[in-house]
C-alpha cells in the first residue's frame, strides 16, 4: 500500500460539519474569502482556488449563479466566465511559469464533474513531465505547494480587468 503524508488535508477532513448543498453556492453566500480560497469575485462568477488540485495553482471559474450546463447559463455570464479564465492564464504565468494550461468544464457527472449541478471551469497549469512516474505508476499525485500558500501568491495578482489601461495600450498601438 502507499502513503503519501499530507498533513494539510486533516485542516478540511477534521472541520465540523461540512457545508450541505452545493459548495459553490455556499462559497458564494459566505463572506469567508480567504478561508474559502476566493481569489476574485466578478459581478457574475468567482474565482477560487482547487481544494484538490491537480498542480499548484489549479483555479475554479464557477458563476454565482447554481446553473448545471452552458446552455442554460446567460451569454454575460459566459463572457465573464472567459474573460475571467483570461486573467487566470495571465496571473497563473507570471505566478508559476507554467509550459502549458488545461481550460476545460466537466459537465454532468459522467463527463468527470465533482459537482455536477453547478458549472465551473477549471485552469490547470501544467509542465513538462509533470504527469511523472508518481501519477503513471505511483497512481499517487504530488502537488510541492500547500493551499495557504498558493492563495498568498494568486490573491495578490490583478484579477479585474483594467479597462483604462487596456484602451491605453490600444491607444499606443494604433500610432
Amino acid at each position: 500500500m502507499d502513503h503519501l503524508w499530507t498533513p494539510w488535508r486533516y485542516q478540511y477532513l477534521s472541520q465540523p460539519g461540512l457545508p450541505s448543498g452545493c459548495i459553490f453556492c455556499v462559497m458564494a453566500a459566505e463572506d469567508k474569502d480567504a478561508e474559502n480560497y476566493i481569489l476574485y469575485r466578478g459581478g457574475l462568477n468567482f474565482v477560487v482556488l482547487n481544494r484538490f488540485p491537480y498542480t499548484a495553482g489549479h483555479v475554479m471559474i464557477a458563476p454565482y449563479q447554481h446553473v448545471a450546463t452552458l446552455e442554460q447559463s446567460p451569454k454575460d455570464v459566459l463572457l465573464e466566465m472567459m474573460r475571467l479564465a483570461q486573467r487566470a492564464e495571465t496571473n497563473l504565468r507570471a505566478v508559476y511559469g507554467p509550459d502549458g494550461l488545461n481550460i476545460g468544464l466537466n459537465i454532468g457527472a459522467s463527463a468527470g464533474a465533482g459537482v455536477a449541478g453547478h458549472i465551473h471551469m477549471h485552469v490547470v497549469p501544467r509542465w513538462s513531465g509533470d504527469a511523472n512516474f508518481m501519477t503513471t505508476i505511483g497512481e499517487t499525485r504530488v502537488v510541492p505547494e500547500d493551499l495557504k500558500t498558493t492563495y498568498q501568491k494568486l490573491a495578490q495578482m490583478a484579477w479585474a480587468e483594467r479597462e483604462g489601461k487596456r484602451q491605453e495600450a490600444k491607444g499606443k498601438r494604433q500610432k
